[in-house]
Order: structure tokens, then C-alpha cells, then sequence
């Protein structure tokens, strides 16, 4: 999409706008108060990434409005965390535009998602079992409305290590790999013993009484003798998404 502030500089240049006009232009272009939000518009300039919207807790009104705010400028809105509730109102307010959602329903990319830079390193997203999918999903959206390609790999965890010998090849080309894991949360340690990229654990809330609904998973990677392993917190696979795209683009050419 057009850059706006290249768009206000070009009407004051041309005398379309005028000064105090400019500036109230400008100063729109940082922030949006919606009484109930305010939208950061800012977010993209000085962090990579425009705002992602969180949906948890918002009323599908509020979600809506916040997603047609943001599309208007952006004109792609990732959406995490998300109920039936609000995919419902998402489809109904935006049937007119592309809209994606994955299988779990949780996640939802609204408009067109930007095409992955050329060059960029593809991104794995592991998973240690099936149960890990909803969190796997999460991060592997967030990738795509973010304009990184990414793979998953999934069900390849302790259990059966064999599992994980095809996919070697991809592991040791990657820039930095996303690795989700619940139970004991020890699939992590075993990557990180075989590849040089960075690796960015996610623990997750499956496992039996003791893994404590994740906690176990996340001490356990915490406390990993594997160097190179970051963990982000329970069931954050965007969390996990946003920062490894935000590595993998030292992998790669970005605008």
C-alpha cells in the first residue's frame, strides 16, 4: 500500500495542504483513539510489523472495528486468539475481502497477506506431537500474514527420534527454527544439539498432572544444557512467530 506520509509530504509540497493541516495529518498517523482502543499506527515504522490484534477479551463489535481501522491502513490484520464468536462476526464484516482462518479457528488473517520476501530463509515449525497443532497453527499464520515463509513439521518428538531424520536436511538450512513441545518440553534440547540456527522453544499446556498445564514444559526448556535455545511462555506461538521472523529477516534481503 501507498505510504501516507510520503502522500502528505507530497500535498504540501504541491500547496494541497497546508501546514497545520499536515501536522494533524501526521499526528493521525501515530495513534487513532476509538474510545474503547487506540490504534497504534506508529507500530509498523518503528517495530517491523504492524499491530497484530489480540482477541481475547473484546467483544466481536469491538474486534470488527478494530480490524477495519487497521485494514484501512494496512491492508493486512492478523487476529490471534480468537473465539467462534468472533470468526462469525469476521466473516460477516469482511465478506468482501480475503479472510483466512486456520483449522483450530483461533487465528485469523484478514486481507491479503504481504508475499514472502525473495530470499528470505524458510522457517520450521515444529511440533513434538498432534496435541501441539493449535500453537503450532498460531505461529504458522503469524508467519504468513507477516510475509515469511515457513514449513511445518510436525509430530517428530522424543518418543520416536527416527521421526525427525528427514527433516535434518531442512533443520540445518533454516536461519532459526520455532520448536513447540508440551509434556517434559525436551524436544528443544534435542534440536539444539544438531543445528547451528537459533531456536525458539515454545512450551505448551498438554501433557498429564504433573507437566502442571505447560509449567513443567517451560522450566524444563528454561533450564535447557542446549545452547542457542530462547523460550517464550506457554502456548505463545506468536509470540514464537513474530520474533523468529524478526531474525529471519537478517537471514535474507527485506525491504
Amino acid at each position: 500500500m501507498p505510504d501516507p506520509l510520503d502522500d502528505i509530504l507530497k500535498q504540501v509540497q504541491e500547496g494541497a495542504l497546508a501546514p497545520a493541516q499536515a501536522r494533524e495529518a501526521l499526528l493521525a498517523l501515530r495513534a487513532q483513539p476509538l474510545g474503547f482502543a487506540t490504534i497504534d499506527h506508529d507500530r509498523k515504522r518503528r517495530c517491523g510489523f504492524a499491530e497484530v490484534v489480540y482477541a481475547a477479551g473484546k467483544s466481536p463489535e469491538e474486534l470488527v472495528e478494530i480490524v477495519r481501522v487497521l485494514h484501512g491502513r494496512e491492508g493486512c490484520v492478523l487476529v490471534t486468539r480468537a473465539t467462534a464468536e468472533h470468526g462469525e462476526a469476521l466473516r460477516g464484516a469482511f465478506a468482501d475481502i480475503p479472510i483466512e482462518s486456520g483449522t483450530r479457528g483461533g487465528t485469523w488473517i484478514v486481507g491479503t497477506a504481504p508475499k514472502s520476501v525473495e530470499g528470505l530463509p524458510t522457517i520450521p515449525i515444529m511440533t513434538a506431537g498432534t496435541s501441539d497443532l493449535p500453537v503450532a497453527e498460531e505461529a504458522l499464520l503469524t508467519c504468513k500474514a507477516l510475509g515469511h515463509p515457513a514449513v511445518a513439521i510436525n509430530d517428530v518428538g522424543v518418543a520416536g527420534l527416527h521421526r525427525l531424520e528427514p527433516h535434518m536436511p531442512t533443520l540445518r538450512q533454516a536461519s532459526v527454527v520455532v520448536c513447540i513441545a508440551g509434556m517434559e518440553g525436551a524436544l528443544p534440547s534435542v534440536i539444539g544439539g544438531l543445528i547451528q540456527a537459533p531456536i525458539i522453544a515454545v512450551p505448551t499446556s498438554v501433557g498429564y498432572g504433573a507437566s502442571f498445564a505447560g509449567v513443567t514444559a517451560l522450566l524444563s526448556m528454561l533450564t535447557s544444557c542446549a545452547s542457542g535455545v530462547t523460550v517464550v511462555n506457554i502456548d505463545n506461538g506468536f509470540g514464537a512467530a513474530y520474533s523468529a521472523c524478526l531474525i529471519n529477516r537478517l537471514g535474507g534481503k527485506d525491504e
